[in-house]
């Protein structure tokens, strides 16, 4: 069965940080490109992170550039999100998924309607202060 799980999430003060998890199994995260997604209350989901199935090319959503860091371990089939100078507006429950259609070195936060699959359950970030 193909899946991925998401873990890592947590409450933390503005500032702080934290590392999200998605681990694959069923299936080898070197052969998808992989997105780290996230919804807050009452706002559409965005994408926020995103690694191409080579691993060349990562994509940021402007309001997370330079403040987090998409990086894979193929060893562990594992993508994690490194979430530094967390700020209020990043609470939210993210979640990653997978994405098999886009060439190697491509990825895309903004995708239609089912490009992405395989969604985790979700992992809730609060940054309060």
């Amino acid at each position: 069965q193909l899946q991925l799980v998401e873990s890592g999430g947590g409450s933390v003060q503005p500032g702080g940080s934290l590392r999200l998890t998605c681990a694959a199994s069923g299936f080898t995260v070197d052969n998808y490109a992989i997105g780290w997604f996230r919804q807050a209350p009452g706002k559409e989901r965005e994408g926020v992170a995103c690694i191409s199935r080579s691993g060349i090319t990562t994509k940021y959503v402007d309001s997370v550039k330079g403040r987090f860091t998409i990086y894979r371990d193929s060893d562990k089939n594992t993508v994690y999100l490194q979430m530094n100078s967390l700020e209020p507006e990043d609470t939210a429950v993210y979640y990653c998924a997978g994405d098999w259609k886009s060439a190697p070195t491509f990825c895309q936060l903004v995708a239609p309607q089912g490009w992405y699959s395989n969604w985790g359950q979700g992992t809730q970030v609060t940054v309060f202060s």
